[in-house]
């Protein structure tokens, strides 16, 4: 068992789904929020979020599966939709437009950070479109440095904000949402066969 998983585990895997992971959580671009809501409630619980949100994607990564199976979709359906929801991300991304927009957050740390602000609707479907297509350990590895990274924002926040200021903000969304964009490609590409065999 050792050794089938250090066969299947890939540091490659774990760099691409991080970073598609990183895209689409968006933490770099939710600063603002976040600084509006400390700004609000004064303090926010940064591990409890971090925590919350990673229970949520592992979760959801091994039970969505059969969420599924259970409603009659199989994974290649799920995850050419999901590559079209990453597209329409993406395209949030880039163009600086706003195709989908949540609810005003009223509260902190567990809602809205954690579900839906991390662990959004559009984490969800990216994490069951990439298990269609990557290992699962190799994914839970990257959610795992994503709640790192996502732990140490939400900490930084503040002295983030006024390190790369609104010009640097942008470019790294622009940035990622490129990268977004190609991955949704990809995934597109790799699964919409699957659905006329």
């Amino acid at each position: 068992m050792q050794e089938k998983l250090i066969m299947i585990f890939d540091w490659k895997e774990v760099f691409t789904v991080g970073m598609v992971l990183f895209a689409v959580i968006d933490i770099v671009g939710t600063i603002p929020i976040i600084v509006d809501l400390r700004n609000k409630i004064g303090h926010i619980h940064a591990e409890r979020a971090s925590l919350v949100s990673g229970l949520i994607m592992i979760s959801f990564l091994f039970v969505g599966e059969g969420m599924l199976k259970f409603i009659g979709v199989d994974v290649k359906s799920f995850a050419v939709a999901g590559s079209i929801v990453l597209f329409f991300l993406a395209l949030e991304m880039i163009l600086g437009i706003s195709i989908y927009k949540d609810e005003e957050p009223k509260t902190a740390s567990i809602v809205p950070l954690a579900f839906p602000l991390i662990a959004g609707a559009g984490t969800m479907t990216t994490l069951l479109s990439l298990r269609s297509e990557y290992q699962s350990i190799n994914i839970v590895v990257a959610i795992l440095i994503n709640i790192v990274i996502v732990y140490a924002v939400l900490k930084l926040s503040g002295k983030i904000e006024k390190l790369l200021g609104p010009t640097g903000l942008g470019v790294v969304r622009k940035v990622f949402g490129v990268v977004l964009l190609a991955i949704a490609v990809k995934l597109f590409a790799a699964n919409v066969k699957g659905l006329f065999v």
